[in-house]
Order: C-alpha cells, then sequence, then structure tokens
C-alpha cells in the first residue's frame, strides 16, 4: 500500500472516530439532561443550541401556513399546484387524485417529501410538512376527511439568506402566476346555478356541476364569417388586461344572441366557455328578489367565467319601466326595494359592481330583440350583437359533416337551394340528419322535409297577411261607426 493510500486510511479512521465519540457524547448528555433536567430548562437549553447553530447559518426558512387566520392562503395553494407535478431524482413518494368527473389526474408531494429546483441559478428545498394537533377542539374548516382534521398543513422553502429579496419579489409571484395558469389549462368547466336556500351565504350561493357540452367552433353551423368575428372578438379580449386597465374600463365583454328557438344560441355559448376555458353562470333571473340579491350573487361569481341570462325578454318585468311605476310605488305590496329594477340590473353589468372582477363574458339571449329597452343594448353593455339566423347553405354543410360525415353529394345542391329560401333553423335540419346513418336516405328525408317546411312557412305567412286585412278591416269599420255617431 502507498504512503498515500495509507495517509488517506488513516484519516478516514480519525473522522470515524471523532464522529462515534461526538455521537456517543450527545447521547450521553441527552440521558443525562432527561434524567436530571426539568422539561422546561430542557426546552430552554435546546432551543438555546438551535439558536446559537441558526446564527451561524446561511440558511433561511419561509414556513407557508395552509391558512392565514381563517382565510385560505394564496401562496400556500400556488405551490400545492405549482410542485405537484414537479418530480426530482430525490422524490420517492407522490399522492395522485382524481375526481370521478374531472378530466385530469392530480399529483401532489408526499408528507415529509423534499423538492430541489433551480431558479435564476439560485437552489431551493422544498418540504411538505405535516404536524398532529391531539386536541380534538382543532378543526380545519378545508377538510371533510375526518381523519385529517388534527392536521396542520406547511410547506417550508430553504433558501440562502442573500437571496431573500429575489425569492420573495420574483421567485414567489412566478410561483402565484405559473399555479394560476396550469389550474386554468387543466380545470374541468363547470355550469354553475344558484342555490336560493344558500342566496345569503356568498361561497355556497352558486351550485355547480361539470359541463360536458362537445360543442366547439368547428361544430357551429354558422356563416364561416360570423365564426372568425367572434373567435377573433375573444381572443383579443383575453389579451388585453392592461389595455382595459389603462382606458379605465371593467375587464368584461357583452354579447347578445338574438333569433329564432333552436337557432343554436345555446350551443354557442357551449362553445364559447370550451374555447375560453371558463366555467359558466347560469342565472334565473326570475328567482331573484331585489337588486342587493344580484349584486350578492355578481361578487361571489369567479374571473375567468362566462354569466348567462338566458330569453331576458321574458325572464323579468324590470319595474321602474312600467307604465304602472307610480302605483307600484304608493302599494306597499310592491316595494320597489323588493324588486329586480332595470337602473339596478344595469349597475350590475355596467355599473360600478360590475367591475368587482377580471376577465368576464355577459350573454344575453332572447329570441326578439325589438322587444329588449334600449338602454340594455347599447355599446359597453351588450357590445357584440349576434344574429343567430335560419340555417344557410354553409350550415348545412357543417352539419352534415358533423352528423353523416360527408362533405359532398349529388343532393346537396337542391337541399341548399331550399334551405336559402326556407325558414328552416339549424335544429330542425340535425333532427333530420340523425333519423338514418344512410346518407341517400337521410338527405331524401331532408329534401321532403324542406318542400313540407316551405309549404308550412307559406300558408303561415298567407294566414298572417289574412289576420292583418281582417284587422285593418274591423279598425276602419270601428272608425267609420264612430264618425257616423
Amino acid at each position: 500500500m502507498s504512503d498515500s493510500s495509507s495517509s488517506k486510511l488513516t484519516m478516514a479512521k480519525t473522522i470515524l472516530s471523532t464522529v462515534g465519540s461526538v455521537a456517543a457524547t450527545a447521547m450521553v448528555v441527552r440521558s443525562v439532561t432527561k434524567e436530571f433536567i426539568p422539561p422546561e430548562f430542557e426546552d430552554y437549553l435546546f432551543s438555546g443550541l438551535r439558536n446559537l447553530f441558526y446564527c451561524f447559518s446561511n440558511q433561511l426558512t419561509l414556513v407557508i401556513d395552509e391558512f392565514d387566520g381563517l382565510e385560505n392562503n394564496e401562496i400556500y395553494e400556488a405551490a400545492e399546484v405549482y410542485l405537484g407535478p414537479k418530480i426530482t431524482p430525490t422524490t420517492r413518494r407522490l399522492k395522485i387524485s382524481k375526481a370521478e368527473k374531472e378530466k385530469n389526474f392530480n399529483l401532489a408531494m408526499e408528507r415529509g417529501e423534499e423538492i430541489t429546483e433551480i431558479y435564476n441559478g439560485v437552489k431551493l428545498k422544498w418540504v411538505w410538512v405535516v404536524n398532529k394537533i391531539e386536541t380534538r377542539n382543532f378543526h380545519n374548516p378545508r377538510d371533510m376527511n375526518s381523519t385529517l382534521r388534527s392536521e396542520v398543513r406547511s410547506f417550508e422553502l430553504t433558501f440562502h439568506k442573500k437571496n431573500q429579496e429575489m425569492v420573495i419579489n420574483s421567485y414567489l409571484p412566478f410561483i402565484v402566476s405559473e399555479a394560476k395558469l396550469r389550474k386554468h389549462e387543466k380545470k374541468t368547466i363547470k355550469i354553475f346555478t344558484v342555490d336560493y336556500d344558500m342566496m345569503y351565504d356568498m361561497n355556497n350561493a352558486w351550485m355547480s356541476v361539470s359541463l360536458d357540452h362537445p360543442a366547439t367552433f368547428d361544430t357551429l353551423a354558422m356563416e364561416t364569417e360570423m365564426k372568425d368575428m367572434i373567435l377573433k372578438d375573444l381572443e383579443r379580449f383575453v389579451k388585453r388586461r392592461e389595455y382595459y386597465r389603462k382606458v379605465g374600463k371593467a375587464w368584461k365583454r357583452g354579447y347578445l344572441l338574438y333569433g329564432p328557438p333552436g337557432t343554436g344560441k345555446s350551443s354557442l355559448i357551449a362553445a364559447i366557455a370550451n374555447f375560453l376555458n371558463f366555467d359558466i353562470y347560469d342565472l334565473e333571473l326570475t328567482e331573484v328578489r331585489r337588486n342587493s340579491d344580484l349584486r350578492k350573487l355578481l361578487v361571489s361569481t369567479a374571473n375567468k367565467s362566462v354569466l348567462v341570462v338566458e330569453d331576458i325578454d321574458c325572464t323579468i318585468e324590470f319595474q321602474d319601466r312600467l307604465a304602472n311605476k307610480a302605483a307600484a310605488a304608493s302599494s306597499p305590496d310592491h316595494d320597489e326595494e323588493n324588486k329586480v329594477t332595470l337602473s339596478g340590473f344595469l349597475n350590475f353589468i355596467d355599473g360600478l359592481w360590475s367591475s368587482c372582477g377580471d376577465e368576464r363574458i355577459i350573454i344575453f339571449t332572447t329570441n326578439h330583440k325589438e322587444k329588449l329597452d334600449p338602454a340594455l343594448l347599447r355599446p359597453g353593455r351588450m357590445d357584440v350583437h349576434i344574429n343567430m339566423s335560419y340555417c344557410t347553405p354553409c350550415g348545412f354543410r357543417i352539419l352534415a359533416a358533423n352528423y353523416l360525415e360527408i362533405k359532398d353529394h349529388f343532393l346537396f345542391k337542391e337541399i341548399e337551394e331550399l334551405i336559402a329560401t326556407t325558414e328552416v333553423t339549424p335544429a330542425e335540419v340535425a333532427e333530420q340528419l340523425l333519423k338514418n346513418d344512410e346518407a341517400d336516405v337521410t338527405l331524401k328525408g331532408l329534401v321532403d322535409f324542406l318542400h313540407l317546411k316551405r309549404k308550412e312557412n307559406d300558408e303561415a305567412k298567407a294566414k298572417k297577411v289574412d289576420e292583418v286585412e281582417e284587422n285593418k278591416e274591423e279598425k276602419e269599420e270601428k272608425n267609420v261607426s264612430e264618425n257616423e255617431s
């Protein structure tokens, strides 16, 4: 054996011997302190030793608790999302879960696991810490699992002291931003409706179910130009956060969908939600009693959402535009404070309360645009008016591709000529395309249906003309009779 190797072996033996002596001494000291020193003084002694050790340490640890008082800690939730999919060479255990109707698997750190990463050249170590609380009086309101109600959870982030400013001002904001992006990308779209029994509990006013509507802009039976216009408008809207702030406007966009029943208004709403990955809040105004209730519902909706009020022309009577406003105001049974008024509703969509949230789409639908109060229709309230018309030749070709998986057929020309001159909705055309799997049989049936539909439309128009003429004659006869008397 060489002198160098012999020297290294001797040094190793010396180190091991020293470590063993220190460990033995520590065990003796620990035994002695437990035997002769009261627990209170023992805690004080070891606390002092820890503090002495920390004085010479160049590491700093941030403790990120799950709750800040009674409120959720946004940084904890962001770290939970951000660290979930991260796996390093030292990772040994991860938790995985998936709700029944969710699309994605959820990964999370297991308790006690460490994850180390490099950010801007700085090494950062994360540890998920879970402590048991023995008292029965402790209650974690977020945990529905009774076995976990006595747990206090936190993340510990350790790094070199000199990087404190960078971690707080750059790294943590980066994690919060990245977590929001990941949650948005992987979330399952939900549709919310008001739980009127919980109206006065802002956290539970809306109840939800997963929205599994397959509508996309590719499958909508609309003119290509109209779809392109809507898509470009939506894309421009979601990119203009700073622009809306600069011009002093709430970050929202209003759409009015108008047209006959069956023209695809609901499908367009679902396609918008799927395109933006936004949740839908379906508001039934007939059940809302007061302006104050309306404000509470708005405040409790989330950002990045689509608020829908369907059939706005017939879901509510706005009390301050009725002819009998004075009578209603004088009657104790018709107190204005207990009604949703037009002014209250406009403040809900365009006033100060409309700014209580960001990145919202508000959609009204109606079968009769002419019945709406002009105050609802101006830009800033309903910015984009979309006419959901009867089926067009372009719409028919999209439906044929969707339902029959064909792009051309010898009957297409006849069908397109009939559709161009017949008031038929996309829903009616789709129903005919569902009746048979054979394209020839289905399209022949559609031709027969369109001929029948045209005949019915002509008869309905003729009847309407006759009714107008009859009413006109009756009115003239009445005028003549009044003049003679």
